[in-house]
Order: structure tokens, then C-alpha cells, then sequence
């Protein structure tokens, strides 16, 4: 049984430790973490998931950026403690920060990574959008949050200032 719960300020180290650890120290490295930098993360949608015993299983996060002339949520990073894996946390985590979103009026959603695990979650490629080098184009995934939300968007992915 997990409990999620909005990120706090007295969160952020031991979420940070849980992103280490999931990712490496070198994630921060990626093209990503450019639309993330000086930036604050869209609160309401950020979400920890603590056990019984308050310890953290999992984290995620969202930020703002804009895609051409429209906005948009970056998803990630999201992350499950390696000794929680296998038992649903993630898909919990993406499953109620997405309805989250949805509720808070947002129209999309995106991010990079592996096409296979967040299909299952209505990602699927986006293919007019152009993301700081280097970013593989075949892992940037984009769900709608409202019908049609990616019609007609492409350009570049910039951080929302």
C-alpha cells in the first residue's frame, strides 16, 4: 500500500537520491535537464509515493515548456526505488499525475524515453517537435490530455520562462 502525496521542499534531497540512484549521477547531463534549468517544476503534479512506513518508493515530476507557440507538460523524471519494481508503482504514479493534469486543465503531455513502456499510457511518437541536441527523435513520445491536443503542433521545445 503506497501513499501519494505532493513533492515538499523537505522532499527534495531524499527524491533526488531516489533519481541518482534510478538514473546515475550523469542523467542531469541529458538534453532534457536544458528545458528543466532555472525553471520550477509545475507543483501539483509532482508526486511522491511513500509506504507504510513513510519511506520513498517512487517520485515524479513535470515541468512547463513550449512547443512552437503552445504549451506543453515535460514529463520526467519518474522513478521506482529498484526494491519496489515489478509491483505497479510506476504505472500508478503516471496513471494519477496524468488524470492530475488532465483535472488541472494541461493538453499535453511529453517526454523521452522508451516507446514500448509508455505506449501503455497513450505516448506515441511526436514528430515535428525538435528537442536540444542530442535527443534521439524516436524516443520524444507526447500523449493528448484533450482530444487532437498535438494536432498541428510542432517547432522547437523551449523552456517556459
Amino acid at each position: 500500500m503506497y501513499r501519494l502525496e505532493q513533492e515538499q521542499a523537505s522532499d527534495w534531497w531524499e527524491v533526488e537520491a531516489l533519481f541518482d540512484l534510478a538514473f546515475a549521477p550523469g542523467r542531469e547531463a541529458l538534453s532534457s535537464y536544458r528545458l528543466r534549468e532555472g525553471v520550477d517544476p509545475i507543483a501539483p503534479l509532482c508526486l511522491v509515493a511513500r509506504d507504510a512506513d513513510g519511506i520513498l518508493s517512487g517520485a515524479i515530476r513535470f515541468w512547463p515548456v513550449r512547443v512552437g507557440a503552445s504549451d506543453a507538460l515535460l514529463l520526467g523524471p519518474v522513478a521506482v526505488h529498484p526494491t519496489r519494481q515489478g509491483e505497479g508503482l510506476g504505472a500508478v504514479l503516471m496513471e494519477d499525475s496524468l488524470a492530475r493534469a488532465r483535472e488541472l486543465g494541461w493538453a499535453r503531455a511529453m517526454l523521452v524515453g522508451d516507446a514500448p513502456y509508455y505506449a501503455r499510457f497513450g505516448f506515441a511518437k511526436l514528430k515535428r517537435l525538435e528537442m536540444p541536441p542530442p535527443t534521439n527523435p524516436e524516443r520524444v513520445l507526447g500523449v493528448a490530455l484533450r482530444p487532437d491536443a498535438w494536432a498541428d503542433i510542432s517547432g522547437p521545445v523551449m523552456p517556459m520562462t
